[in-house]
């Protein structure tokens, strides 16, 4: 019994929509033909100039700019001391005076450290009597030389006694004179390991002298950039540690011997820190100028169409697009250096070269105003005639309220 109910529902909504559709296709009509103009037409032949029906295509174009774009090199090195040591004793004796306050400035030739000078002040002394005894028996030697009372031997005896206290004397002196442990330059003195009373030996670490204005920087580049680099060249520092703050610098230096390691090249240059704001061993990031190119030539990164290891671009004269080769150096802001082909004030494609070749006629849909405002963006193309006949005539409010298809009861 149910069976036949289903069956019985099936056959009347398959003649229910036989219905519908027959009242569809009697109100509504046939759909009328898509008619074919003379534009789609001609946009189905073949044309010239880079687009198949021969119109003008649109593209985004820029100038070609004068820009100064420095070549640099980047690296990363260590900060030195000018000039740096460590203070140590050239003889072994017990400090009576430390004359410095760590961290503090001092001058070339002031006094550090006085080692106890009692015995040596004693060995002068005895220098200095034994000298004169010694210039007495000179003296005495040649007068009774003159009077042939002595020998000339006796004579050339006491005038080598003579030297040996002159001699004496001085080395005396000199002892005395290493007891005092002075500055050899200038600089800011670090933390001492000593004490007063401590007895130091020869070669024993005291303290550390260090030149900190002007700083030597060091770093490495690769072998590759031997040919740029140059004793003079300016360079840019800047730290992880004082930030927002670029230091000026200069090469002064490259070492001849290069680091078998890292096949690398050992750079040292000089950076001024009047303010004493670096400090050696801090770590550095180096920009070396290797050429500072003022009037360069810069044309937007997106105008290039590599082709193998070659470049080219789409100049643009007399509104059409000839493909030029060029050649280009650094990349930098989404801009590029040329550095052979273009001239200055040419107009180069920036958008639109996918859809033009070699000669193509082109018409300028969004200028860019330098190679910096390389990003402007692109109003969109008018409709072409034959796009306008492809498109579907409106339909009426009456004429769609007419095409809707009723649901059966």
């Amino acid at each position: 019994m149910k069976t036949t109910a289903f069956s019985v529902v099936a056959v009347m909504l398959i003649a229910a929509a036989a219905a519908g559709g027959y009242w569809y296709g009697t109100k509504a009509g046939p759909i009328p033909a898509v008619s074919t103009t003379p534009a789609q037409g001609q946009a189905s032949g073949k044309g010239t100039g880079g687009t198949p029906n021969g119109a003008a295509v649109a593209v985004e174009v820029a100038k070609v700019t004068m820009q100064p774009m420095a070549q640099a090199i980047t690296a990363v090195g260590s900060l030195r001391s000018d000039e740096s040591i460590t203070v140590r004793p050239e003889v072994a004796g017990r400090i009576s005076e430390i004359l410095f306050k760590e961290g503090q400035r001092v001058s070339k030739g002031a006094t550090l450290i006085r080692l106890d000078p009692a015995v040596n002040q004693a060995e002068v002394q005895q220098s200095r009597a034994n000298l004169k005894l010694a210039q007495s028996k000179y003296d005495r030697a040649v007068d009774l030389a003159k009077s042939n009372f002595v020998s000339g031997q006796a004579r050339d005896e006491a005038e080598n006694n003579l030297r040996v206290a002159e001699a004496g004397l001085q080395l005396a002196e000199a002892r005395l004179a290493k007891m005092e442990i002075k500055a050899p330059f200038s600089g800011v003195i670090g933390l001492r390991v000593v004490s007063v009373g401590d007895y130091v030996k020869e070669g024993a670490d005291v303290v550390n002298l260090e030149s900190i204005d002007p700083l030597k920087v060091d770093f490495r580049v690769p072998e590759m950039y031997l040919k740029q680099v140059k004793v003079g060249q300016s360079l840019q520092v800047q730290l992880d540690a004082v930030t927002g703050k670029t230091f000026e610098g200069s090469v002064f230096a490259v070492n001849p011997l290069f680091d078998a390691a890292g096949r690398s090249i050992v750079i040292r240059a000089i950076v001024r820190n009047t303010d004493t704001s670096l400090r050696p061993g801090m770590f550095a990031r180096v920009r070396l100028i290797t050429r500072d190119d003022q009037n360069a030539l810069v044309i937007p990164e997106q105008a290039i169409v590599p082709q193998g290891d070659e470049q080219f671009v789409f100049r643009v004269a007399d509104g059409r697009a000839n493909r030029v080769k060029i050649e280009v150096g650094q990349r930098r802001d989404g801009n590029v250096q040329v550095l052979k082909g273009l001239t200055a004030n040419d107009t180069v494609v920036t958008a639109g070269q996918l859809k033009i070749r070699d000669g193509a006629t082109v018409t300028v849909a969004a200028a860019r105003p330098s190679a910096s405002n390389a990003a402007a963006a692109t109003p969109a193309a008018p409709n072409t005639p034959a796009e306008t006949a492809l498109m579907p005539s409106p339909i009426s409010p009456a004429k769609a309220e007419n095409m809707a298809v009723p649901v059966p009861k």
